[in-house]
């Protein structure tokens, strides 16, 4: 099954970016989401990206402006209901994310294929908030959608071959490479990556160095392109508590456990760049 349209639920950062690349790539979208106000801002981040290319030279203004006509927004479900693709990227809320896929399911055509953008919940939890399992799947794209290549396409134990060959497929008509991750807490990136934050997290906690510091080491001396820090504060430090409590909680280790430096900066509204301070400030 190929995939011509898609319908995105969350027109956050992770929501606006996959509706963006899919436009670009010249599949129509609908881009959803629970208010007006969210949905503009979305469209807002959309189009300054398309407008940064342009203005590159990486994109002709034509390209951009047909991208931009390719995608439609609502705050109804049902205006995507002849999607091939329903790709949720809401908040990691189980709550959340059962009622989209419940209406997703009641809404859609039969054949069209259910993803998650979760970057830690099970794969096998969601799916079973749909009728038909062989057609849900996890399609997780990284953060920034537009520049980071990998997309985690994770098969949970019912999922079908064909919907993982339709979930690459698309992955790879957006111009992402995928690769193929069992249902797992956190896949494959994020169990790496998040105790590797978090390590760092407690050793800013101990006072062992600077943020500054301890993200300019890991630059230089791992070769990292951003400091763990600051990468925690990109991807939002309450989503970074999140992704580690889940595989504490999957896991059942107490290693993956949340440092205090995370959960204190969480807990004060310092969630990292979207609320203007975290390991550092951004001057909003």
């Amino acid at each position: 099954m190929s995939v011509n349209k898609l319908l995105v639920a969350g027109a956050g950062q992770m929501g606006a970016g996959i509706a963006q690349v899919a436009a670009v790539a010249g599949l129509d979208v609908v881009m959803i989401d629970v208010a007006d106000e969210f949905i503009a801002k979305g469209m807002a981040g959309i189009e300054k990206g398309l407008g940064r290319l342009v203005d590159k030279g990486r994109m002709e203004a034509d390209a951009r402006d047909a991208a931009l006509a390719r995608i439609a927004t609502s705050t109804d479900l049902a205006a995507g209901a002849d999607a091939d693709l329903f790709v949720e990227a809401a908040p990691e809320s189980v709550e959340i994310k059962k009622g989209l896929f419940e209406r997703a399911a009641a809404t859609l055509r039969d054949d069209a294929i259910l993803a998650s953008n979760t970057s830690s919940l099970p794969i096998g939890d969601l799916a079973r908030f749909v009728t038909d399992p062989s057609r849900f799947v996890g399609i997780h794209f990284f953060n920034p959608v537009p520049l980071m290549a990998l997309v985690e396409v994770v098969v949970g134990a019912e999922t079908s071959e064909a919907t993982v060959a339709a979930a690459r497929g698309f992955a790879e008509a957006v111009g992402k490479t995928p690769i193929t991750v069992k249902d797992s807490p956190g896949f494959v990136v994020n169990r790496i990556l998040f105790p590797m934050i978090n390590e760092a997290a407690a050793a800013y906690h101990e006072k062992v160095a600077s943020a500054q510091d301890i993200d300019t080491g890991m630059k230089l001396g791992a070769n990292w392109p951003m400091g763990p820090l600051a990468l925690a504060d990109l991807v939002g430090l309450d989503t970074t508590c999140a992704i580690l409590e889940t595989l504490e909680r999957e896991l059942g280790d107490a290693k993956y456990r949340p440092s205090p430096a995370l959960t204190e900066l969480r807990d004060a509204g310092r969630l990292g760049r979207k609320s203007g301070s975290g390991f550092y400030d951004y001057g909003k």
